[in-house]
């Protein structure tokens, strides 16, 4: 049943909203990390952060914030931070002065090691099995892409 049919037939009920249950979820799923991650002093976005620089560096301001959604107001501080951490490097672009390219340093680098299992831990404590982990992330994807899409057409 849609969150439409939902409404229509109970009244606004908080259990009933797609809009709750992805957001309780999303809320348990990183505090999930919490634990994890304060041991090694680094919050949810920084570990976000690192991930994409993991992936592939260097990255610029703008496609970091681009692919977790953040805007300057909050990513630029928690660059300064992972700066001051010494595990990112953050560099002026030779080419254009208003970019400002991200690189991991050594010590962001050798902090991958200590995450390395972090994901498969988490999945074994919730114990799904990882087809369905798959499944829900494309799922996710998908909506995340439609409502963007709907968003940009208004």
């Amino acid at each position: 049943m849609t969150d439409l049919e939902l409404v229509r037939q109970e009244g606004m009920k908080i259990d009933n909203m797609l809009c709750f249950a992805l957001y309780a979820a999303s809320r348990t799923a990183v505090e999930s990390y919490r634990p994890f991650l304060d041991k090694l002093d680094l919050t949810y976005p920084q570990y976000l952060t690192l991930l994409l620089l993991w992936e592939r560096e260097p990255r610029t301001v703008k496609e970091i914030g681009q692919a977790l959604y953040l805007d300057s107001g909050t990513l630029s501080p928690l660059l300064k931070r992972l700066e001051k951490k010494g595990l990112i490097s953050r560099q002026r672009d030779t080419g254009d002065e208003r970019q400002v390219n991200i690189t991991l340093t050594e010590a962001g680098w050798a902090m991958k090691e200590q995450v390395r299992d972090l994901p498969e831990t988490l999945f074994c404590q919730i114990g799904w099995p990882i087809e369905d982990f798959a499944s829900l992330i494309e799922r996710l994807h998908s909506l995340t892409g439609r409502i963007l899409d709907s968003q940009s057409k208004n």
